[in-house]
């Protein structure tokens, strides 16, 4: 694992919130609330600077929203879909549902 996954105790919320502040970082979520891993080329948006995209991973890893694992020459992410339902409860399938009904 890389460095900076905040054990699930260390998780606050009012982290999670400005991580999931931002639209960039909502789309990451969406792509992962299935349950899958993604590399990071496959969450990378082509119109946005591969710098920019670390910076907002790393906004999520170190939050606690998202955990970052290597694998070859890529970063594998994936959301703690279990985390923060054990420590909010409800917040992240509420946040999907508004997502989903604002399309």
């Amino acid at each position: 694992m890389i460095a900076n996954h905040p054990e699930r105790e260390q998780i606050r919320l009012e982290n999670v919130l400005s991580a999931l502040g931002n639209p960039l970082r909502l789309e990451i979520i969406r792509a992962l609330a299935d349950g899958s891993e993604l590399s990071c080329n496959a969450l990378r948006q082509d119109d946005i600077a591969k710098s920019t995209m670390t910076h907002h991973w790393r906004v999520l890893r170190d939050s606690g929203v998202i955990w970052q694992r290597p694998q070859g020459r890529e970063n594998m992410i994936s959301l703690r879909r279990e985390d923060l339902d054990a420590r909010f409860p409800g917040l992240l399938d509420t946040l999907l549902k508004v997502m989903q009904q604002a399309e």
